[in-house]
């Protein structure tokens, strides 16, 4: 029986950076991942929190190396008004720009980084037992190419996002959070991109309160284009026999921004749809065992948290496996759960207002306050633990207090 000092599952964005991290520190540590790299993944814009990440374990050159498209902040559309952000212009110290990715080329090198500062990466292996109830160590079995492989291990890190290995394994119950909304999203060759202004600015366009369109223009040529909104703009999708390609191209008609770029372009594939993607674990941790990324928690695509908020758990669930890996005591609750819990519930009110609409009232107002805009634009680079900011720490109230002075300007106007 091979062994192991930490079992990371799936090798996205959390379990590279918790498998680096840890491999820093001198541990063995295995990654089991089901796919083979690259692949493809929804999640393609970042959030300048993620950069200190993997600046901090040492996968930032690698990705520097790729040359991606740089995102500096973010572009808001609405009825033809425009409202701009530059991650330069915040609150909060820290990184002032990102990246905007094609997913399958950033995974695969940041695995790759990851294989070099040794991390051991098992690429089509999936895990097929585990065992917890021995005191000494977590046993588990491994299906790869060339048949099982037993193992043990001091700790377990699953960042197998969407696929909640462990949670489907421990029965560990995923809570699906009622929502009325849906996504349907694509990418195409934007050969003609050059025709139009700024265009690899990133963009979102709201077409109606409670219905908003991705654009991320990538260094390869393609542009990652999404729809998200109310399910009621969606019906034909959901059609016996719908051809989805026509009911995307249909959403165009919405677009004032858009509609000339991209409507009636050919894609590289049919569009994907994605329902009921709002979930949650009843459960972050357990006996030598954590949960990290999308494994815990999913809220909307509308701020690019998915990212920020995989590489924030990877690390800080790494650096706590290495505390307790040195005997020393952790208070997971209190460290790990309530600590990202903060972030999660600041953005999951953000996510809320903007589908209020009084978020959007604030970013098109005529006269917004630059420091209101600088603490806003903080949030919205990822920085939502900085409770020096008045827009993280008072979060469940602000926003509607704001949005309502703005329509009391607007009826003395």
């Amino acid at each position: 029986m091979k062994q192991v000092d930490v079992l990371v599952i799936g090798a996205g964005p959390s379990g590279t950076v918790a498998s680096t991290y840890l491999a820093n520190q001198g541990y063995n540590v295995m990654v089991v991942e089901k796919t083979s790299f690259p692949r493809y993944v929804i999640g393609e814009s970042l959030l300048p929190l993620s950069m200190a990440h993997f600046e901090e374990v040492g996968l930032l050159p690698a990705l520097e190396e790729q040359k991606f498209e740089v995102k500096e902040g973010a572009l808001f559309i609405k009825d033809g008004k425009e409202f701009r952000i530059a991650f330069d212009d915040n609150f909060t110290e820290g990184w002032t720009w990102t990246w905007q990715v094609p997913r399958s080329q950033f995974d695969k090198a940041l695995a790759d980084a990851a294989e070099k500062k040794g991390v051991k990466i098992k690429y089509l292996s999936t895990l097929r037992s585990i065992d917890f109830d021995s005191e000494d160590a977590v046993k588990f079995e491994v299906n790869t190419q060339k048949g099982v492989e037993e193992y043990t291990c001091k700790y377990v890190i699953d960042s197998s996002g969407y696929g909640g290995v462990l949670t489907k394994m421990l029965d560990i119950p995923m809570h699906v959070a009622p929502t009325s909304n849906m996504a349907t999203y694509v990418k195409l060759n934007d050969d003609t991109r050059d025709k139009w202004e700024n265009p690899t600015q990133i963009s979102f366009e709201i077409l109606k309160t409670d219905l908003w369109l991705w654009v991320i223009p990538f260094n390869n040529g393609n542009t990652s284009l999404g729809f998200v909104g109310n399910k009621k703009y969606f019906s034909e999708f959901l059609e016996e026999g719908a051809d989805i390609t026509t009911c995307f191209n249909n959403m165009f008609e919405h677009s004032i921004k858009f509609k000339d770029r991209f409507k009636d372009r050919e894609f590289l594939w049919e569009p994907k749809v994605h329902k009921d993607y709002m979930r949650s674990s009843e459960k972050f941790f357990g006996d030598r065992f954590v949960l990290t990324g999308n494994t815990t928690e999913f809220l909307d695509p509308v701020f690019s948290s998915g990212v920020a908020f995989a590489t924030e758990s990877g690390l800080k669930a790494a650096k706590l496996v290495e505390r307790e890996l040195n005997d020393e005591k952790v208070n997971w609750q209190k460290d790990y759960v309530d600590h990202l819990e903060y972030g999660i519930d600041v953005f999951r009110t953000y996510v809320k207002e903007w589908y209020s609409g009084d978020l959007q009232k604030i970013f098109f107002h005529v006269n917004v306050n630059p420091l209101v805009k600088k603490q806003l634009t903080s949030v919205l680079a990822g920085y939502v633990w900085d409770k020096e900011n008045p827009f993280v720490r008072k979060h469940k109230t602000i926003i509607n207090t704001l949005a309502q002075v703005v329509d009391i300007e607007k009826m003395k106007a």
